[in-house]
This record gives structure tokens, C-alpha cells and sequence, in this order.
């Protein structure tokens, strides 16, 4: 069955900008400038990731200037008035950092982005170090991949698999992602398989179902 090799490993930047916990403010906001990122991993020891700091996360520095803390009247507010008053990665940052393993699948990866509304993830090893960044960008980048390769691996792993050479007639086509089978199959139950395995396949954005099952016929003794 269809065992589409991407992981996160494969899509993520490897090359990382990070900061220590002890870096300050101002460094934090020349290196979000020059690296033109919108958050970066802060580290300890050996690569271990510790936590993120992000714009949101320096903002209200801005955001609270001219308040009086003895004066915020909104319980709301006070998350954002105690980060106004720091000044390094360490007090800024938010910790647990939100992670994704290097083995994980694109899929787990896009999960993990939704459920915790975040754009990007540091990628981490076993330990903990960092390995890299994975961005919604990167995952996106599997609908890259050409119809042809598509159309190979539907044609490998999921017709073979289901229609074997047995009298069906199972055409494939890709055009834009979107998978297209037709033809004639003996057996009607394995179409929702098919249709199931095919979308599981990494860069297909549809599938369009044009196969109907041969009728049975009775064999009379």
C-alpha cells in the first residue's frame, strides 16, 4: 500500500537562527530583522530547545508603554504587561516550546500547526537539540511535486495492490493533483479503499472517482 516517504525532515530549513535564554531584547529584534523571521528558538546547553520567542511575544513592550501596571484594570492585560517589562529571552519567551519530532509526518506536523496556531515549529531531536525549522510553507511544498510521480505511485501501490492484473481495465490520470481512475472492477467494496489510499498519497489534492463495477454473473452447472 502507498508509503509515501516525505517526513518533516525532508521539508524543514536546516539552517536554524536561534538564541540563548540570556540574549536581550534589543539582540532579539535585530535578529528577527536580519533573518526576516517572525519568531526564534531559544536554546540551553547542547541545541536543547527551551522555548520560543516571537513578535507577539515582544510587542507588548510597545503595546504597554505609556501604562501604569498598578493601573491595568483588564486581568486579561496582565500576561501582557508583566512581558512589557522584560528584557531578555529568557522572560520573554513562551516555554514549553511547541515542537515536532524530525521522524514525524507531514501530516502530524500540519496538525500540530492547526490545533496550536502556530506558522512554524522547531524541529527536534530525540533529545530535544534542534535540527531545524519546519514551516506551513514547507509542508505545502508536497503539492509541488509533479503529476507524473502522482500518477506513478497511485499506478504502483494502490492499483496493483487493489485491481490486479485479473481483466479490469483501471486507467489512471493526474492533472493539477487532482487523481483521476476509470474503468471497470470486479469488486464495487474496493473502490472507497482505493479512494482512501489514494488521497493518503502526499501532493494529491483530489481524487475523482469514474470506475464502475462489472456485474456479476451467475454460473449455471
Amino acid at each position: 500500500m502507498p508509503r509515501s516517504a516525505h517526513i518533516v525532515s525532508d521539508v524543514m530549513t536546516h539552517t536554524v537562527v536561534a538564541v540563548g535564554r540570556e540574549a536581550p531584547f534589543k539582540e532579539i529584534v535585530r535578529t528577527l530583522e536580519q533573518w526576516r523571521v517572525s519568531a526564534l528558538p531559544v536554546l540551553e546547553g547542547e541545541g536543547r530547545v527551551i522555548g520560543v520567542v516571537s513578535e507577539a511575544d515582544l510587542l507588548p513592550k510597545e503595546e504597554f508603554r505609556d501604562s501604569d501596571p498598578a493601573r491595568v484594570a483588564e486581568p486579561r492585560d496582565l500576561p501582557g504587561v508583566a512581558k512589557a517589562g522584560a528584557v531578555t529571552a529568557d522572560e520573554l519567551m513562551t516555554s514549553p516550546a511547541i515542537t515536532v519530532p524530525a521522524a514525524a509526518t507531514l501530516a502530524e506536523a500540519a496538525r500540530i500547526m492547526t490545533h496550536k496556531r502556530v506558522k512554524r515549529l522547531p524541529v527536534v531531536d530525540e533529545e530535544g537539540r534542534l535540527e531545524g525549522i519546519v514551516s506551513r510553507a514547507d509542508l505545502l511544498k508536497v503539492f509541488l511535486r509533479p503529476d507524473e510521480d502522482i500518477e506513478d505511485e497511485v499506478r504502483r501501490e494502490v492499483v496493483t495492490h487493489l485491481f490486479p492484473a485479473q481483466g479490469e481495465t483501471v486507467r489512471v490520470s493526474v492533472n493539477e493533483g487532482v487523481v483521476t481512475l476509470t474503468g471497470r472492477v470486479k469488486e464495487a467494496v474496493l473502490i472507497p479503499a482505493a479512494a482512501r489510499l489514494i488521497r493518503a498519497i502526499e501532493g494529491v489534492v483530489d481524487f475523482d472517482n469514474q470506475l464502475t463495477a462489472a456485474p456479476h454473473t451467475v454460473q449455471r452447472g
